[in-house]
Parts: C-alpha cells; structure tokens; sequence
C-alpha cells in the first residue's frame, strides 16, 4: 500500500506536561483508523498536527506531493453571512452539482431538511455541523480527517455517515482518521485503531471490538495489573461477545482468546435481583403516560407531536428511545417527569417515585462552580449504596474517572466531558428511584462511557435513555422502542437495526423539498423506473451456477479460517506478538474475502427469488 502522509518524532507540550513525546507513525492507502484514549490525552492534537492545521514543539509532518487532504474541525469554521447552499457548493449552480450522483447521496444524507436558502448564522448547532460535514464531504480528498463527526447526528444519520465511509473508495485507495466516541461507528468502519494514551500512540488492528480484546491481552501478558480500569475492559469485552446478535453472529475478533479471557466475569447485570431491589424501593406503580396527545407547541398547523400514545413504565425497565430530530424524545422525557401538560391524556405516578433527569444541558452546575468536585458530591451524602455496595463519596467519584488530584478541582475548571460525569453523579446521589437520561454520551470518551455503564449496571431503578449512540443504547437498556415523527410511539424488539430498516422503508420514493433542496429524502437521485420484468432464464441458470461456486469457496475460506484460529491461539500462548499481529492480517484478508462472497451471494440469490 502506498504511504500518503506521516509523523516523525512528534512532540507537543503544554504547561501542564507533555501531551505527544516522540511520536512516529502513518496512513496508508486503505487506512481507516479510529482513534481513542482519555479526552485531554491529545488525539485532536494530533489530528491537527497530521492535517498540517498546527506545528509541533519537535519532529515534522510529511505527505506525498498530490495528496489531498480534507479536515472536519470540532470548532465552527463556516461563514456565517452565507447561504446553506452557497456555504456547501459555493456558486455552482443547481443544475452543476445535482448531475453528481455522490453529491446527491451526500446532500440527502446530511443537509435534507435544512433549508437551503436559510443563512448559516441562522442555523442550530447541529445543522451547522450538519453542513461543514457536507461540504467536506463532497469535495475530492485522499484523506479524510474526522474530530468527532458523530456529534449531533442522530441514529440515522450516524448509520449514514458509516455506510459513506464504507463505500467511498475502494479497499485499497483513499484513507481516513476519525476521533469519536461512538464505539459503533468505530467497530463498523474503522481498521485499525490508534490508542492515544500517556504522550505515545498505541496501534492496534480492527475496529473497536478488536481493540478492546487486544488492549485487555496486552495487558494480561504484560502482567499490568490496572485494578478498576482493567476490570471494566474485560467486562465490556464480556458484553461485546454476549450481546447484541449483530456482533455475535458476525465475531470480528478471536473467539477461544475472548472465552479465556472472560471466563470469570460474570453477567454486566443481574436483572432478577435488580429487578427484585426496584420493585422493593418502587412498588408496583412507576410511571404510565396514558392516552398522550399533544400539539407541536409555538405551530398553529395543528399538527401533533404525539396521537394517544400509552407508555407504561414497570420496575427496574431499562428502556431505550431512539427517533428522528424532532419527533419528540426530550418532550417525552419532560412528560414522564411532569414538567409539561398533554393535550389530552394523562400522567400517573406511583406514590414512592423519585425521578431525576440528565438534561443537554451544562448550566446546572453554575450553582455550585466555586466549589470542588469532592464537596459536591459530599454536600449531598458521605457514603452511597449503589446496586447493593455501599461507596464513600470519594470511592464513588473515583468510580467514574476523577482521579484524587482531579476530585479537588473546582467545578468551573473542569472539561465538558468532566462536568458531564459530575453531572450523572451528583443525580445519582441524591438515590432517585426513576433515572432519565438525555444523550448523555455527550463529551464523554470512550473509557468514561464504560466507567458510566459501569455504574448503571448496579443501579437498580428504572432506566429511559434517549441517545443516538447505539453501542450505549443497546448496552445499558433491555429494550428500545422509536419515534418515527408521525406522532406514534413503536416498540422495536430488532433494536436499532429495526428502527433503521422502518425509516428506510417510510422514506423510500418519497421526495423531501428539505427548504428547496433538490434531493430525494434518501439521498440517492430519481429512482429507476420499474420495469415489471423479471430475470430471464438465462440469467437465472448462471446465478445458480455463482450460488454453487460461492459456497464452494465460503466452505474453503471457513476451513481456513478455522486453521488460523488454531495456530494464533498457540501464537498467543507462546507470548510472539509480531507473529500475532501477521497472523491477525491474514485472518482479516480472509474475513473480507469472505465478505465480498457473501454479498455475491446475497446478490444472485436475489436474483433467483429465495
């Protein structure tokens, strides 16, 4: 593969120490790396530093002469006097850019319903995210580089941006670097991934879940014993191998190496004997939203936000609430906290509940910003019983990353993702027996979200989370249920993957103006008109002849597959980790192999009709 750019001996300092000390690394053509670590540990330092947006103390950045490289900064960068249209394709006119079908794709994905002629200025946080994100996108680069591109995407705009990724060049051409939170995006489009911790820069093959395995056997290997850090490695790791059927039916790493790994850790939850401490500290009656209806508030269309919609909520659920910007998910929220007044229906609330709700919003900790994060906590309570364990306030606020020099810095010196986990914390204490959360992976890295997911899986109340970060939704709830903007609230025992399929199919031919944009809602140009004609016989006898060739070579890829397993089991054993590494490439050059079969497959039984 062709080297496109590249780190020599990066360093970058700051007063309060070394971020990047001699750091030394690459992208290639075919990269699609993910980086992690600690918010403040450098990874959009480095970002910047590889994009050549800022300059090191030390070293220097290289790239090959016609390398193009485009740059999605975390910071608003548009100008805000222009218009949505003139800020994304500048002065071509419609008639130029909508004869690109990737540029039509990219528009419907992103900027559909925004309006086209609205200037920036005018437009929200994530509508301006939304633009910058599309404006880079339609532009021709080699390398793309990403600092937290998930933000203010909802579900399906994530599960958007992943399949673009995915298909915008070829398997060995273009590359990319993306910084984000989002462990689903992460294990679905990454390749590698870079963990930046402690001033280096640890590389690891795969995607997230990859990661997560290698870093708990590295670790073992090592004989790093990291106490509460490790063991929530492993135990999501356990998860990762126990949940989601997506990932079970499709494992992306070595499965003997995770058994051995997790064999003695046990289930993230116990849902009997939480359940059991809910309904003991609940009663039988939580919260029911009965016959909800309510009007879009500040509209005079009479349209309705929600059409006699019942929710009932038992002891100890734990329910996830994805749906589409707009449709009402925070409403829903302030409904079952009773904050707001329906229309018509009405709340009922058991007598014991005490609720508390995460909002979007920071300013609830401007009360208390001269003090330090310890005597917040200690204002409340001194000591916390959480799933069954009493914590002293200290052991508590240790539990979700704030080391003992970080438990004594006053609340307004602390980050975004800080006072985010402050947040959740000094909700938590107050013991609420309803815990409503409100996109709370804003901000937060990937190790605290694990830390928080942590403590969750102890907490036993009833749990509603509204987030577009998959992975978390379908980490910490039992079930997940979608608004899907038509005023009615739908259960999805498929999950996530079954809220994208219903939006999928409530889009497909229609076309959405999205204030004057030429783009059809799924981003992807006039439909093909239907022919009414099927495949002629022909066609159907060399699709069975490539069914019977596919499986053919999918039996022959698997029984390789299986062969390598053995032989990087024993490799593990042995402790060769440059063998394991050459070992784990070839096992991923199987697995696309095996890929692209199965979509062959996919593609000519299709044609036969099974």
């Amino acid at each position: 593969m062709a080297h496109l750019l590249g780190g020599e001996n990066l360093t970058v300092s700051y007063a309060t120490g070394t971020v990047l000390d001699g750091i030394t690394l690459g992208l290639e053509e075919g990269d699609r790396i993910g980086m992690v670590g600690r918010n403040g540990d450098g990874k959009s330092t480095l970002m910047r530093l590889l994009a050549l947006r800022s300059t090191p103390d030390s070293g220097r950045v290289t790239k090959r002469g016609d390398v193009n490289v485009g740059y999605l900064d975390q910071s608003d960068v548009l100008d805000g006097d222009l218009t949505v249209g003139a800020a994304i394709v500048g002065d071509q006119a419609d008639y130029e850019w909508a004869r690109n079908p990737q540029i039509r794709e990219i528009m419907g994905g992103l900027v559909s319903d925004v309006d086209w002629h609205a200037n920036v200025h005018a437009l929200s946080g994530g509508q301006k995210r939304r633009v910058a994100l599309a404006k880079l996108l339609i532009e021709d680069h080699d390398v793309i580089m990403l600092d937290e591109p998930t933000n203010h995407l909802d579900v399906e705009g994530v599960a958007w941006l992943a399949r673009h990724l995915k298909t915008r060049w070829r398997a060995n051409q273009g590359a990319f670097l993306v910084v984000t939170h989002d462990r689903w995006f992460l294990d679905e489009v990454c390749n590698k991934t870079w963990e930046v911790h402690d001033g280096i820069v640890d590389p690891f093959e795969g995607g997230y879940a990859a990661y997560v395995l290698a870093r708990a056997e590295r670790d073992r290997m090592a004989s790093v014993v990291e106490g509460k850090r490790q063991q929530l490695v492993k135990k999501e790791l356990a998860w990762l191998r126990r949940g989601a059927p997506a990932r079970t039916s499709k494992p992306k790493f070595r499965i003997e190496a995770a058994n051995a790994l997790i064999a003695d850790v046990p289930e993230p939850r116990d849902s009997m004997a939480l359940n059991k401490m809910a309904t003991a500290r609940q009663g039988k009656d939580v919260l029911d939203l009965e016959n909800i209806s309510l009007n879009f508030r500040g509209g005079d269309d009479g349209r309705k936000l929600f059409d006699n919609i019942t929710l009932r909520l038992a002891p100890g659920e734990r329910l996830g609430l994805v749906g589409v910007n707009g449709a009402g998910k925070t409403t829903l929220l302030k409904l079952l906290n009773g904050e707001i007044t329906p229309d018509a229906g009405k709340l009922k609330r058991g007598k014991t509940v005490v609720t508390a709700v995460l909002t979007q919003e920071v300013k609830e900790l401007d009360d208390v910003a001269d003090l330090r994060v310890i005597e917040v906590i200690e204002r409340e309570k001194r000591s916390f019983n959480v799933g069954g364990k009493e914590f002293t306030a200290g052991q508590l606020v240790e539990q979700l990353g704030f080391t003992n020099q970080k438990q004594w810095t006053p609340v307004k010196d602390l980050s975004g993702g800080e006072r985010r986990r402050l947040q959740l914390l000094r909700l938590l204490v107050g013991e609420p027996n309803v815990l409503m959360l409100d996109e709370p992976t804003n901000d937060l890295d990937t190790d605290t979200l694990a830390a928080v997911e942590d403590v969750l899986d102890g907490w036993p109340g009833t749990l509603v989370v509204v987030s577009h970060d998959r992975y978390l939704l379908e980490r910490v709830t039992d079930h997940q249920m979608a608004l899907l903007g038509d005023g009615k609230l739908r259960g999805l025992p498929g999950g996530v993957d079954q809220y994208l399929e219903l939006r999928e199919a409530a889009l497909a031919g229609s076309t959405v103006s999205g204030g004057g944009n030429p783009v059809t809602s799924a981003g992807q140009g006039p439909a093909a008109p239907a022919t009414g004609t099927g495949p002629s016989e022909a066609e159907k006898r060399e699709a069975r002849k490539a069914l019977n060739r596919i499986e053919r070579q999918i039996k022959k890829l698997d029984q390789e597959e299986k062969k390598l397993h053995d032989l990087m089991l024993k490799t593990t054993e042995a402790g060769d980790f440059d063998k394991l590494a050459d070992q784990n490439k070839q096992l991923k050059n199987l697995t696309d192999e095996k890929d692209a079969l199965e979509m062959e497959w996919l593609e000519a039984s299709e044609l036969l009709g099974d």
